[in-house]
């Protein structure tokens, strides 16, 4: 009979053996596929694909540009980076015909200034430009820079306006002359902000192969396939021997321990970031890859955001069962591990298609500000609607009143371990690297700095927003509310966020954005530090200094340091994942809610005497 109960275990043992393989093998193949599918596309354009191109641009704007790349017609393209700078070289050629059609050459424009020099007066030892000398150089500007002229140089020609010199006069001529041509320029040619969205939907437009044939097998092929292997591969995790959190080996494995494949796979993410936030266009077959999931939920093609909102939901979903195996015994990390999928499947992903379907404002309810550091720009979006109106209030709330009032309670973990979308992706995808973070005393420096001064800097950008929509003026202290939240959009939203935050999970832990960047969980984490019910209590007489907690620790606190030493874990930037709690194998730390009386819990079993004496009666 035990031989028999052998070969049974040994047959299931190659079972799941052989499952887990075939699975890593099927997860590989569409990963492959996925990669692949880039190369596997020919451009030709034609009457029909030009036909197809969606219109990003004004009718006018696209009839011009549509006509210059009637010139790439006739041609196959293989090469896509070849055929996209064709694509760019017509539409620049496009805006130099508009530059020279609408605005203003150099010679006309010095033309201008120097017939202006000689209507000029002299008015005791200064110049003064007169109506009436303004006027009679106002034919020397196309006809559809006059008006325009007129009121740029109003004040110009005010009573009592004087100027040093000509070359004073000359000066401010030629600046604001020069604008009018520009800006006259500027309204008939492709923007720089319209350019990718323009060049995506031209390579989809004119892109043929087999993927463009069948997208729905591609789909499967990929996206069900790739899903399908993970949760193979994941399946014997849940038989695999006793419950509990194991990491054997993890930092003998090239993938978990800034090996040679953890190297390659940050590499991919972080091109794969860089692409999707600056060069869409090179990536429209991913996009169109879950095109027909957007045309059931949309009714549209999909855009860039909502491929990345699939994958990122599909990720925290198939990484989450994973969580569900690895936490297996413990009720706590279950549920915690349910609460972020449902919030990033419901609250993030599909309520926002519902929105969208209704003519509503696309607004995930639980993101809250400064992370949506885009918030207060769509202040008249929201209030055109009664239930956008509704969602601005109930942002505004969210962040004067539930903030502190949760975080009081519970500490930061209820939005950063339970809630946030950004934590989900790092609890699930990002969790095999999160031994990788740094517990030196350097980086908790650096981490103190950085993410306070991104959060002082989301503060004054939304200040200077603000103070736009109220006053109508862009300038404030020689600050351009326009240019700072685009320098804010690209440095944090962009980079920080996305392409190190994510990309540097293989490198540098699975919190990096939390950690340095986030400026949300830098205002929870000062509530939190002064004043919440919230903390890691330690009972330091039984730490036996095996490192398990400090090891695992996503945020890089160095819990074994309070343990030794049996002291609580009151830190601003400790999330209360509660897997420090989950790895001790002597119960030394808990989690707990209460009256915070700054004492451990050596103090609260045994006394104050006693932890004083060393733990001697």
């Amino acid at each position: 009979m035990s031989l028999l109960f052998i070969y049974f275990v040994h047959l299931k043992n190659v079972y799941m053996q052989t499952l887990k393989h075939t699975g890593l093998g099927l997860f590989l193949l569409a990963l492959g596929s996925f990669i692949a599918l880039l190369f596997l596309t020919q451009y030709e354009v034609s009457e029909a694909s030009l036909a197809r191109i969606r219109p990003v641009l004004a009718p006018d704007q696209q009839a011009g540009v549509l006509e210059k790349l009637e010139e790439l017609k006739g041609k196959t393209y293989s090469f896509k980076f070849s055929y996209v700078a064709k694509v760019k070289k017509q539409i620049a050629a496009y805006n130099e015909e508009m530059a020279a059609r609408w605005g203003l050459s150099q010679e006309a424009l010095e033309e201008y200034v120097q017939a202006a020099l000689q209507q000029a007066q002299t008015v005791e030892g200064q110049l003064a430009f007169t109506p009436e000398g303004r006027e009679a150089v106002q034919n020397l500007l196309p006809e559809h820079l006059r008006q325009p002229a007129l009121q740029k140089t109003a004040w110009m020609v005010e009573a009592g306006r004087r100027f040093r010199s000509q070359e004073d006069l000359a000066n401010n001529l030629r600046r604001e002359i020069a604008y009018v041509g520009s800006q006259a320029a500027a309204q008939k040619q492709v923007a720089a902000y319209q350019l990718k969205d323009y060049l995506f939907a031209i390579v989809k437009a004119t892109s043929k192969g087999i993927f463009w044939r069948h997208p729905y097998l591609f789909f499967w092929l990929i996206i069900g396939l790739g899903a399908l292997g993970a949760l193979m591969y994941i399946y014997p995790k849940f038989f695999d021997g006793l419950p509990g959190i194991k990491h054997n080996g993890i930092f003998h494995r090239s993938a978990t321990s800034v090996g040679l494949v953890g190297i390659l796979t940050g590499a991919f993410l972080i091109s794969f970031y860089i692409l999707l936030y600056f060069y869409h266009y090179y990536i429209a077959e991913w996009i169109a890859l879950v095109d027909p999931v957007s045309q059931w939920l949309r009714g549209e093609d999909a855009s860039r955001w909502f491929m990345y909102g699939f994958l990122y939901t599909v990720a925290i979903l198939v990484m989450g069962v994973r969580m569900f195996a690895k936490y297996r015994h413990s009720n706590y990390h279950k549920i915690r591990t349910a609460s972020v999928m449902f919030f990033q499947t419901a609250f993030a992903f599909l309520i926002p298609q519902l929105l969208y379907q209704l003519n509503l404002p696309e607004q995930d309810l639980k993101n809250i500000w400064p992370l949506d550091y885009t918030f207060f720009f769509r202040i008249e979006e929201f209030t055109a609607t009664q239930i956008g109106t509704f969602m601005l209030v109930w942002g505004i709330v969210l962040v004067l009143v539930g903030v502190p009032f949760l975080t009081y309670f519970f500490g930061k973990r209820w939005y950063c371990s339970w809630v946030c979308g950004c934590g989900g992706l790092a609890e699930t995808l990002g969790d095999p690297y999160r031994q990788l973070s740094s517990k030196t005393l350097r980086s908790w420096k650096i981490e103190r700095w950085l993410i306070h001064s991104v959060l002082v800097f989301a503060v004054l950008m939304t200040g200077l927003v603000l103070y736009t929509y109220f006053t109508q003026r862009a300038t404030l202290l020689g600050l351009n509310s326009y240019d700072v939240r685009s320098v804010y959009g690209f440095a944090i939203g962009s980079v920080f966020a996305g392409v190190i935050g994510t990309g540097f999970y293989p490198l540098m832990g699975n919190r990096m954005w939390c950690r340095f960047g986030c400026p949300l969980a830098a205002y929870l984490g000062i509530v939190q530090r002064f004043k919440s019910r919230f903390r890691i209590t330690t009972n330091g007489g039984q730490c036996i200094s095996c490192g398990n907690c400090s090891t695992y620790c996503e945020m890089g606190i160095d819990v074994r340091w309070y343990a030794q030493r049996g002291q609580n874990i009151v830190r601003a930037s400790c999330v209360g994942c509660g897997v420090c709690a989950a790895v001790c194998p002597r119960g030394v730390l808990a989690l707990e809610n209460g009256p915070n009386t700054g004492q451990s819990r050596m103090n609260e079993v045994y006394g104050p005497a006693f932890v004083d004496a060393g733990g001697e009666e």
